[in-house]
């Protein structure tokens, strides 16, 4: 005999699927999020691997020592797939992308040679640990914060066109005390970043999951967390590093 006054008998079942649908968006929200690290933390140790070896080879030496085009045009070559993924990516495909993705990451490594020419290995050893505790502390607060980081993303990067600026005035002037303020203010700068991209990068997620653009928006991700990443390695270096 049936228990009619068993409320399971008459349960919805629409609770149960929202359950499934809830736990399938964090299963996926997961996916994705590894790898969108995964892709930034292969392109930090394939231009680290670059940039060791082309000191190595005596190569970096030759081309940044001396006169001649080749050292600007490595210089500069970064800012080109940089221009071309953030302007281009939504013609390019998927292949195309990973593989601009990975010849950034190469262009980085040679450009990125000069600070073993410039700063001891303890130095740079040390700041980069210094800077990977600091990233992932501000990347997890980024994904477990509740708080709307966009208003401070803004005034973030408005402070990285400051940064620009006064790093090409200083070119000219060459002073020792701005060259200190600009370091303290982009260690700060892409402190907040990283903490910013990576909300944003959980956030959009919502918008790509499923779609042909979540591999694209992977690729993008994963290059704002490693410029974040390279830039506050860099602005720490600079702080606290000693010179050869």
């Amino acid at each position: 005999m049936a228990n009619w006054s068993d409320p399971r008998s008459s349960a919805s079942p629409f609770g149960a699927d929202s359950a499934a649908r809830a736990g399938a968006f964090d299963a996926g929200l997961r996916r994705y999020m590894l790898s969108v690290y995964n892709y930034m933390m292969s392109a930090v140790l394939l231009s680290g691997i670059v940039a060791l070896g082309f000191v190595a080879s005596g190569m970096a030496a030759q081309v940044f020592g001396g006169p001649g085009l080749l050292k600007w045009v490595i210089s500069f070559a970064p800012l080109g797939f940089i221009f071309a993924m953030s302007f281009g990516g939504g013609r390019m495909s998927a292949g195309t992308m990973q593989a601009m993705f990975w010849g950034f990451a190469v262009a980085m490594g040679l450009s990125l040679s000069t600070i073993f020419l410039v700063y001891s290995p303890i130095a740079i050893a040390q700041s980069f640990f210094a800077a990977a505790a600091a990233f992932g502390g501000l990347s997890l607060f980024g994904y477990t914060t509740k708080r709307d980081l966009s208003a401070m993303g803004t005034f973030l990067i408005m402070g990285v066109v400051g940064l620009f600026v006064a790093s090409l005035l200083n070119l000219f002037l060459h002073s020792g005390p701005l060259e200190l303020v600009i370091s303290f203010a982009g260690v700060l700068i892409f402190a907040g970043l990283t903490a910013y991209d990576t909300q944003r990068t959980k956030s959009m997620y919502a918008q790509v999951a499923g779609t042909g653009a979540e591999q694209h928006m992977v690729i993008m991700s994963a290059l704002n967390l490693y410029l974040d990443f390279i830039n506050m390695f860099l602005f720490i270096l600079r702080l606290f590093g000693n010179r050869n």
